[in-house]
């Protein structure tokens, strides 16, 4: 038994915002309220901290199988310990990719092996290919979670359309990434100041609106669940915000902690580790993300957690591959960037965190109620912390050595602690 004494709870799904005890019995929650303290207990004194489900990311790659030197699912499963996050949903661009019930079920399997809840989505398309339909009934019957090939867009809009019916009808959702690369020539760096500065072409805005509205009048026409995923741009925003006024949509979006974070100015001072996709853009971009986040047009805050090794990343601009850690910084980031600087009450970027990834994927998590998951994060919004290194198995961020506000103390999951600082 575990009882979480004098803390703050905050809990989105139901709207519960107070002090209270929290008692967990076994892997559930046994008592919200006032408590009292039982010889055989373990008491977590909370007094001065925040208590919180534990989060849920919709968009990590744990790089396993095909790519532990990188990352695995024990390093992953750690490294989302330590940033408060007890649910992760692994993406698909592994190796073997996981198309199949095999790979699938290695990933799922090896999951359960870890603290924490690892879901996976299956491939939308055969090898990531975008020219046949994975068999999505039967990856969904051996546990998918949802559907995406992301890492790649789906350029080809028969197939998209087939794969947005056969979700909808599944009632699952597809989660895709908006990058025309017909329209890029170096992908990972803004077209704007910052490839004016290495002297590239970068990857223009125009790449990713034109996507995401293709994307979103299918998403309307079929009735699919769609999410747009890591969503960069201020007109890309705006397209999500004018489709979900479509009534009866069924459409979600996300945006990462480095989006909401940095603009193209970190690419400029820290080069690779600042490389991703879709790039990080301007001042104006992210204040527009930031506004997405405050009106609910984006309604999810997710990772893109996408380790590499160091020496991938020592390589040029124009051959290190695009991607940086996210989970352990992402809680920190989100106060310091909405909360903070931007106003945003905690209740509202916890659901963010929580409830509305989870309500997506239709899973019982991101909720704290009697009888429910003891799945809960303990955090102390005010600590300082200088990022010294990561849990994870790469160590790829732009935040290394840079002080953060917000630090994670415990992790639970399951009923027990599975991180503590």
């Amino acid at each position: 038994m575990i009882v979480i004494k004098n803390g703050y709870v905050i809990n989105p799904k139901s709207g519960f915002e107070g002090n209270a005890d929290i008692v967990i019995k076994e892997d559930k929650i046994e008592s919200i309220g006032a408590s009292s303290i039982c010889d055989d207990a373990e008491v977590i004194d909370a007094t001065g901290l925040i208590v919180a489900p534990g989060l849920v990311d919709v968009h990590t790659h744990f790089r396993d199988p095909g790519f532990e030197y990188k990352e695995d699912i024990y390093t992953g499963a750690k490294a989302a310990a330590a940033g408060g996050y007890t649910t992760v949903i692994m993406m698909c661009n592994t190796k073997p990719t996981i198309d199949n019930t095999d790979t699938l079920s290695y990933v799922l399997d090896k999951g359960r092996e870890t603290g924490i809840h690892v879901e996976s989505c299956g491939a939308v398309s055969f090898g990531l290919k975008g020219e046949a339909l994975t068999d999505m009934d039967a990856l969904a019957k051996a546990g998918a979670i949802g559907f995406t090939d992301d890492g790649i867009p789906l350029m080809n809009e028969a197939i998209l359309r087939e794969a947005m019916a056969k979700t909808a009808a599944m009632n699952m959702p597809i989660s895709l990434h908006e990058e025309d690369a017909s329209l890029i020539t170096n992908n990972g760096v803004n077209r704007g100041k910052a490839s004016e500065h290495f002297g590239i072409g970068g990857s223009p805005r125009d790449a990713e609106i034109s996507l995401i509205e293709r994307d979103l009048q299918i998403a309307l026409e079929t009735n699919a669940i769609v999410n747009v995923q890591h969503i960069s741009s201020k007109e890309g925003v705006e397209l999500v915000r004018k489709a979900k006024a479509v009534p009866g949509n069924r459409v979600h979006a996300e945006a990462t902690p480095h989006h909401i974070a940095l603009t193209e100015e970190a690419v400029i001072a820290k080069g690779t580790l600042a490389k991703v996709n879709p790039p990080i853009r301007t001042e104006e971009d992210r204040l527009a993300i930031i506004e997405g986040l405050k009106d609910g047009t984006i309604d999810i805050i997710a990772t893109d957690h996408a380790p590499h090794a160091k020496e991938e990343k020592d390589k040029p601009l124009t051959e290190a591959p695009s991607g940086m850690l996210g989970l352990e910084a992402a809680l920190p980031l989100c106060i310091e960037k909405l909360v903070k600087e931007a106003g945003m009450s905690m209740m509202e970027v916890l659901d963010k965190l929580t409830a509305k990834p989870a309500e997506m994927y239709n899973i019982d998590r991101g909720d704290l109620r009697v009888g429910g998951p003891a799945d809960i994060v303990i955090f102390n919004p005010d600590e300082k912390w200088t990022v010294a290194g990561f849990q994870s198995k790469s160590q790829n961020s732009p935040f290394l050595g840079e002080e953060l506000t917000g630090k994670v103390k415990y992790t639970i999951c399951k009923g027990k602690v599975v991180y503590k600082d």
